[in-house]
């Protein structure tokens, strides 16, 4: 199976934490950074992961535009995200954009990431020291079963 994750990790870099983890289990797994490349062919995978920092509830508005624009329709996809705040519904942007192109969804994994975003740095940040060794393997485990499941 042919994997490639698209993501955004900025700021602290918590989502990409993530993804070296996963790439180092797993290293067929092809990493397109959406601040970098900014038009990439996806047919020729059988998986696609999204992942992004959590930005006002919400994935990074560069993984929804780049998901409009460059995932196919029926595609196998799961979510990877890193959120300071402790509960929200952050998928929604983004499974409206895999829904419209009629994607298979395998999963989502989200965990704890050090935020200093907008008031956060007015009080030193939220979620310091996440993701942590615990969720990073959390997050390998994750992408060990959506591997398992196709």
């Amino acid at each position: 199976m042919k994997t490639a994750i698209i993501y955004y990790s900025r700021h602290h870099g918590n989502t990409k934490k993530v993804l070296d983890a996963i790439t180092k289990a797993d290293q067929t797994v092809t990493l397109i950074d959406v601040t970098e490349v900014s038009d990439a062919d996806l047919s020729g995978y059988d998986c696609i992961g999204l992942a992004s920092g959590i930005y006002y509830n919400n994935f990074a508005r560069q993984i929804l535009s780049f998901a409009e624009e460059h995932l196919p329709e029926n595609k196998a996809v799961f979510f990877l995200y890193t959120h300071g705040a402790p509960a929200g519904k952050f998928l929604h942007g983004i499974r409206s954009v895999t829904e419209k192109k009629h994607c298979r969804e395998l999963g989502e994994y989200g965990c704890l990431g050090f935020d200093t975003f907008g008031p956060f740095k007015l009080v030193g940040g939220i979620a310091k020291g996440h993701p942590d060794a615990d969720e990073i393997n959390a997050a390998v485990d994750f992408y060990r079963m959506i591997q398992n499941s196709l």
